[in-house]
């Protein structure tokens, strides 16, 4: 049985990755500062062992690492309005959060790191196609650029020490439990309390909204399968617009919800893009497997859960 370490295993993403590798046989530690919450059921807590711990505090992180055969480090401060009202520590916990897992990885011979990157990364980039992994990136926040940061060290830590290391791009994942830093979620709420769905803007921006369950499918085939440093994109490979899902998730809750648009806040300028949607063709060749969840199905199974 192989031994996985989650840092931020208790948030969105984590969790859902920390349940089906507990339901896959692996042997899962979950590192978590709790400060947003437990999203973990109560059948994963019984069978996973958890850590409470900032993945800045390094002794308490190199020890729950002992005996782990590969990390997922998904520890991150999240949402647009938190991360632009607190940049410092939003680097602060990317930075020296990578820089105490890769220590603890070398100090405990672990080979492999699996790191949540962003879609971010390509910022205003390549807006008319689908971005690839190839493509230069252009990184305007400090998130963004934390992230990039990250990508760097991770080659360069494969190149010096040889540890293997794959950057997760996500693009909008989506799914059951994310809370309303997010906007499926903050649509959902809004919806299911015939209160109007505010969208930013003209609501012609698009995204390529990535369901969790694929996105988790990914993590762990990659995870089976790396070796080096890589970078990959985790995308549907679907572009639609923000008022578009405003109109999905008003039909599929049957809400009485109006549409309304509003002006987004000034602090949220450089996390707003006009378009953006990612290739996974790499995903594709080095698993055989890229997300194929249709936004409608997603939503559906959302709103059946909560």
């Amino acid at each position: 049985m192989k031994k996985i370490l989650i840092t931020g295993g208790a948030g969105f993403i984590g969790s859902a990755l920390a349940e089906k590798l507990c339901q896959d046989g692996y042997d899962v530690t979950v590192y978590d500062n709790l400060l947003r919450g437990n999203k973990l059921d109560t059948k994963t807590m019984e069978n996973i062992t958890f850590v409470k711990g900032d993945v800045r505090d390094y002794k308490l992180l190199n020890n729950s690492a002992k005996g782990c055969d590969a990390i997922f480090h998904f520890a991150a401060i999240l949402g647009v309005d938190i991360v632009a009202d607190n940049p410092i520590e939003t680097m602060d916990v990317e930075t020296i959060g990578m820089r105490n897992v890769a220590n603890a990885a070398i100090e405990n011979g672990i080979k492999k790191i699996l790191y949540a990157s962003t879609s971010g990364i390509y910022g205003h980039s390549a807006m008319e196609q689908a971005v690839d992994e190839e493509i230069i990136v252009d990184p305007r926040t400090s998130y963004a650029m934390a992230k990039r940061y990250n990508e760097i060290y991770l080659a360069a830590l494969h190149e010096e020490k040889g540890i293997h290391s794959v950057a997760l791009r996500f693009f909008n994942v989506y799914g059951p439990k994310q809370d309303n830093r997010m906007v499926v979620p903050r649509f959902f709420e809004q919806a299911k309390a015939n209160k109007p769905i505010t969208v930013f803007g003209t609501g012609e921006q698009t995204r390529d909204f990535t369901f969790i369950d694929d996105t988790v499918k990914s993590c762990i085939l990659l995870m089976e399968n790396m070796k080096g440093n890589a970078i990959y994109n985790i995308a549907n490979e679907s572009e639609g617009c923000i008022k578009d899902l405003a109109v999905h998730i008003k039909n599929v809750t049957n809400s009485d919800s109006e549409i309304t648009y509003i002006e987004a806040p000034k602090k949220r300028y450089d996390y707003e893009v006009e378009r953006r949607v990612g290739s996974s063709e790499k995903l594709k060749s080095a698993t055989g497997y890229k997300p194929d969840t249709k936004l409608e199905q997603g939503l559906e199974k959302i709103f059946k859960v909560i």
